[in-house]
């Protein structure tokens, strides 16, 4: 299993892979290869692939203010809010500094985003159903989230290859968890790389103690080509 999955990552691991016909939101993200933009992209990156691309091209990373954009659960006010909350937080520290606030404690993802999204929650006050659900909670060992969305920003920031971009440089992949969406955890129940029945926080722990033993320094390196066969529909 470990000789497949090495293979596919290595075939996976190109450019190529991040175009309109595979649409992923890395491909808008690593156009600019700023973490902002990274996190916006990120968070918006729920539902189908191409939407989500579709719509993150249509926004102005440049401007506070997003003219009549909306997607899915998040109304226009939602949408021009969250812009706002990015644009304070750059006014306080890096994502990086405020993540590795809490991570550094005891090398600990789960504290970092702890640390990272009460901050987001802080510095704007605003809250509906659409802005809650883009920014999430503070997670902590109970949680039930998955927090996909964010532990995929973290693998673009901390690994570095032809496809994550490697800009924070305080974190340490070996501590990074899988970004654990619905194609990657069929695909790895099938695998038998997951025994767990239950989409949550757990299952994402389970699986990325198992890639370990593949490669306990980068186990997360395998989650874009499970990602992709669970989505080409390959198992």
């Amino acid at each position: 299993m470990k000789e497949l999955l090495d293979l596919e990552v290595a075939k996976r691991n190109t450019l190529e892979e991040l175009s309109y016909d595979s649409p992923d939101p890395l491909m808008i993200a690593s156009r600019y290869k700023d973490e902002y933009i990274s996190l916006i992209c990120a968070l918006f990156a729920y539902g189908n692939a191409k939407q989500i691309v579709k719509f993150l091209d249509s926004l102005d990373f440049s401007n506070v203010v997003q003219k009549d954009k909306y997607y899915r659960f998040q109304k226009t006010k939602d949408v021009d809010e969250f812009f706002k909350t990015i644009s304070r937080l750059k006014e306080i520290d890096s994502l990086e500094n405020l993540f590795f606030e809490g991570y550094k404690k005891q090398n600990s993802v789960i504290d970092g985003l702890n640390s990272l999204i009460t901050t987001l929650l802080e510095v704007n006050p605003y809250r509906s159903h659409g802005y809650n659900f883009l920014v999430g909670t503070p997670p902590t060992n109970k949680s039930k989230s998955t927090y996909k969305r964010y532990n995929m920003f973290l693998r673009w920031m901390v690994r570095s290859d032809n496809l994550d971009m490697g800009l924070w440089k305080k974190v340490d992949k070996k501590h990074l968890l899988i970004p654990l969406d619905t194609h990657t955890f069929k695909v790895s129940q099938k695998l038998g790389l997951l025994k767990r029945k239950s989409y949550d926080l757990k299952a994402v722990l389970e699986l990325t103690n198992k890639l370990k033993e593949f490669d306990e320094y980068d186990p997360v390196k395998y989650d874009f080509a499970i990602y992709r066969i669970g989505q080409e529909g390959i198992i």
